[in-house]
């Protein structure tokens, strides 16, 4: 009688013995190492391209038309050879008359900035904005003070009455002291000049355009300065811009109101 033995296991093709190869996930915690920091950088990289290129221009002309960027302006010769310059602009319903106080009135301690009080108190800056026309502020002239803090501010440089108003000094990074027009500091300064603009552009409406220029040294401030500056002057001059054209045009809006006439509103940005 034959025995059968175990029937012989069946022969593992060489396709079925090989393991499958692991593919590397390229999401969440299991991102190799190896592409992590590539892809970190390409990510940085791309987003510093997109705020240089789509963003930064928009922010530096916020308002402004390409010819009110472009060109010179008065107040330009305050900082004559910037590294750093913004130009925003706004059309007021609203003629200059009532207009030009609100800019002479400017300052901490004084009318305000007009702009966002609370960040500026959040940063110990004393600010608060007035809502209407200070008769004792009306007088300013060159090489007073209009103060951007509780512990100082930029001399008037540049003043034509209801035109143009501009500031500007040098700062000494290290101590934050500010000197007027000069040679700068040793070591490390920021050369500020700041200016605004008024133009008539209609019968009842106005043109405010604000330029900062900036200088500085050295050039390694620039690393510091431009990715923190320029944003934060941004939001707050823009909010400064929209405030000023509040204020004024319904100060306008009054007048027109007690003369028993009005007129239409000519907005721009």
């Amino acid at each position: 009688m034959n025995r059968a033995g175990p029937a012989p296991a069946p022969r593992r093709t060489a396709r079925a013995a090989a393991a499958p190869a692991e593919v590397p996930r390229l999401s969440g915690p299991h991102l190799p190492d190896r592409i992590r920091g590539p892809l970190a950088a390409l990510a940085a990289a791309a987003a510093g391209a997109a705020y240089v290129l789509a963003v930064r221009p928009r922010l530096l002309r916020w308002g402004a038309t390409t010819q009110e960027a472009a060109g010179p302006l008065p107040g330009d010769e305050i900082v004559p050879a910037p590294r750093m310059q913004s130009t925003r602009a706004v059309t007021i319903a609203a003629p200059v008359s009532d207009v030009w106080p609100w800019l002479v009135q400017l300052g901490a301690g004084r009318g305000g900035m007009y702009s966002y009080d609370w960040l500026e108190n959040a940063a110990g800056l004393g600010i608060h904005s007035a809502d209407r026309i200070l008769p004792e502020l009306q007088h300013l002239e060159v090489g007073d003070i209009v103060p951007l803090s509780r512990d100082g501010g930029l001399p008037v440089r540049l003043l034509q009455s209801r035109a143009v108003l501009g500031l500007g000094g040098t700062i000494d990074l290290r101590t934050g002291r500010v000197s007027p027009a000069g040679p700068p500091p040793d070591g490390p300064w920021l050369e500020a000049g700041w200016t605004f603009v008024l133009r008539p552009a209609g019968p009842h409406a106005s043109r405010l355009v604000s330029r900062t220029r900036y200088d500085y040294s050295p050039l390694a401030a620039g690393l510091v300065l431009r990715p923190l500056l320029e944003p934060v002057q941004f939001v707050m001059e823009r909010r400064m811009l929209l405030g000023i054209r509040a204020r004024a045009e319904s100060r306008a809006k009054g007048q027109a109101k007690a003369r028993g006439g009005g007129h239409g509103k000519a907005r721009g940005a």
